[in-house]
């Protein structure tokens, strides 16, 4: 690993490790820097949408889907800009949803901060997607955390409605 790689990696387990523990009543807030950072926020109630699902497809195709622009705007029939490296920002669903990759294991593990672009300035969850081959298909194991409270049933509902259920068609 050179040493440009192994300082991305540290940057992106220090940018992670400060989402997880700079909670704000909304969610996770994202700093310039974890230095910088002197909560006094009440914690963060841990609130959780966590959701399986199976896929006709293979953890391969699966992973691009979600991460390639043009197969995510095929599948949602919504305008998608995805950088697919660790560290890269996405746009989803027309700019209404915005967040960066913070780890990509190809074909396994999908982790995001992730946002609706009129929640608080710096305000991020996290969305963690598990793929793993089952059969001749996927088994996806997701979880998001960090979002404001009441919102937990509207999310759960748009991961369905605009995740699985659109990733099944396009599968067919």
């Amino acid at each position: 690993m050179t040493d440009a790689t192994r300082m991305k990696t540290y940057t992106m387990f220090s940018f992670a490790i400060t989402l997880l523990f700079a909670g704000t009543s909304y969610g996770l807030t994202v700093l310039e820097t974890a230095s910088e950072h002197q909560s006094t926020a009440p914690p963060l109630k841990s609130i959780t949408i966590h959701q399986e699902v199976d896929f006709n497809a293979s953890p391969q195709r699966v992973y691009e889907a979600l991460l390639d622009s043009k197969q995510f705007s095929a599948f949602s029939g919504r305008a998608a800009e995805i950088n697919r490296e660790a560290g890269g920002e996405f746009s989803l669903f027309n700019g209404h949803i915005i967040g960066r990759n913070l780890e990509l294991i190809p074909n396994t593990r999908i982790v995001q901060a992730w946002r609706v672009v009129d929640w608080p300035q710096g305000v991020y969850s996290i969305a963690r997607f598990e793929l793993t081959a089952s059969g001749s298909g996927t088994h996806l194991v997701f979880d998001h955390k960090g979002f404001p409270e009441e919102l937990r049933d509207h999310l759960a509902e748009g991961w369905e409605a605009n995740y699985w259920s659109l990733l099944k068609k396009y599968f067919r």
